[in-house]
């Protein structure tokens, strides 16, 4: 495959969470043939210097690609600023990317899908990123890969005509909204998209992924998605910067490389309902939630003794 897209992965202080996240890439199909960067921020706090010190010596050793280009940030952006001034970055010289963050392990035909998506979908400007995670929406019976409005951020990619339409101004994106288009960012009331967006606003969280999200919504865009997994998030053990431990999004890694895209460029009902369905019913009842609140506040409390 000709023109492959380049490879961004951000990474920070999780020498372990980077090494498997690198050990899984080096075994994808087109790795030999693709230009990996790896954009290494700078410790926030003294606390953390060691570990990301430990991360910097880790991506030094790092092979398996055509190319290996370290970017190592002398002040610490913060994850948001820093893919965001990666991907455009990187769109801007390349025209497209394909985005991991430290977290992440990949099919072996994760790259393939990508690249494969990002040639076929080159000139749709409709569909505006591909995502290679998806819930497990086991027992729905659809298509091996479909379109969706909601742009999930583990492990993403994207062209240099779709990131124009970047909105990083949250008071211009709420503006926008009204409350038939903030139900469907919402995928009617069952994610709290709404929220996070309502949260940057507030200063309770520094997403750039809610942004761009609301960005593609906004635009009447769409993103492409496998019903099978390509991407397994290990940074749900609560070491990320914005996660806690949660296993309500693990999936299995799809096991065989993706074949059929959509013809026709439109949400798939089909795939809105299996989501809409998994989203709503994920908690559980209000039981199996307070015994996982219990649970939480117990690890907690055994964490900081």
């Amino acid at each position: 495959m000709q023109n492959l897209a380049p490879i961004a992965l951000f990474v920070y202080n999780r020498p372990e969470h980077t090494r498997r996240t690198i050990s899984y890439l080096q075994k994808n199909l087109l790795a030999d043939e693709s230009r990996l960067f790896i954009y290494s921020d700078a410790a926030k706090t003294n606390e953390d210097k060691v570990k990301v010190e430990q991360v910097r010596q880790l991506i030094k050793e790092t092979t398996g690609f055509k190319s290996v280009k370290i970017i190592t940030r002398k002040q610490n952006l913060g994850l948001a600023d820093s893919i965001i001034s990666g991907v455009t970055e990187l769109v801007n010289q390349y025209g497209k990317v394909i985005v991991f963050e430290d977290d992440m392990l990949s099919s072996p035909y994760t790259l393939q899908y990508f690249n494969e998506a990002l040639i076929r979908y080159a000139n749709e400007e409709k569909v505006m990123h591909i995502g290679a995670y998806m819930y497990n929406l086991a027992g729905n019976k659809l298509c091996e890969t479909f379109f969706f409005r909601a742009a999930t951020s583990w492990g993403w990619a994207t062209w240099d005509r779709a990131w124009k339409e970047f909105e990083p101004d949250v008071d211009v994106l709420l503006k926008q909204f009204d409350a038939k288009k903030t139900s469907q960012f919402s995928i009617e009331g069952t994610m709290n998209f709404w929220k996070q967006l309502e949260g940057f606003k507030a200063g309770k969280n520094n997403s750039w992924a809610i942004r761009w999200y609301a960005s593609i919504f906004l635009k009447g865009g769409l993103t492409l998605n496998p019903s099978a997994s390509l991407i397994h998030n290990i940074g749900n053990d609560g070491s990320g910067i914005h996660s806690q431990k949660e296993s309500t999004y693990n999936v299995q890694l799809a096991k065989n490389e993706i074949k059929e895209f959509p013809a026709e460029i439109k949400e798939d009902e089909q795939a809105y309902e299996a989501i809409r369905h998994f989203l709503k019913k994920r908690k559980g009842t209000l039981v199996q939630r307070g015994l996982r609140f219990v649970k939480q506040l117990q690890v907690k409390y055994l964490t900081k003794k």
